[in-house]
């Protein structure tokens, strides 16, 4: 489960997993609005990394970020952390 903890939003933390085929699974966020983030959550599960990175980039609340735009933040930390394992 790759773990991030995020700047600037009411949650302090996303939890995720990705399988093989680059498919999000059991999205969790730690602390913040309850309800929209299992929707988000719910919405998200079983979708392309790629994709839930490049949709939810740039969505703004309070702070100039939000919980979906730390979402993406979240899924480029990991791309990233995976690319320096496969270097090693």
């Amino acid at each position: 489960m790759f773990t991030y903890s995020t700047k600037g939003t009411c949650s302090r933390q996303i939890l995720f997993d990705v399988d093989a085929e680059n498919k999000m699974h059991n999205l969790r966020f730690i602390g913040g609005c309850g309800g929209n983030l299992q929707g988000i959550a719910r919405l998200v599960e079983g979708q392309d990394i790629d994709h839930v990175e490049s949709l939810l980039a740039g969505v703004r609340c309070k702070g100039n970020t939000s919980c979906p735009d730390q979402l993406s933040k979240a899924i480029t930390a990991y791309k990233a952390s995976k690319a320096e394992t496969a270097e090693e």
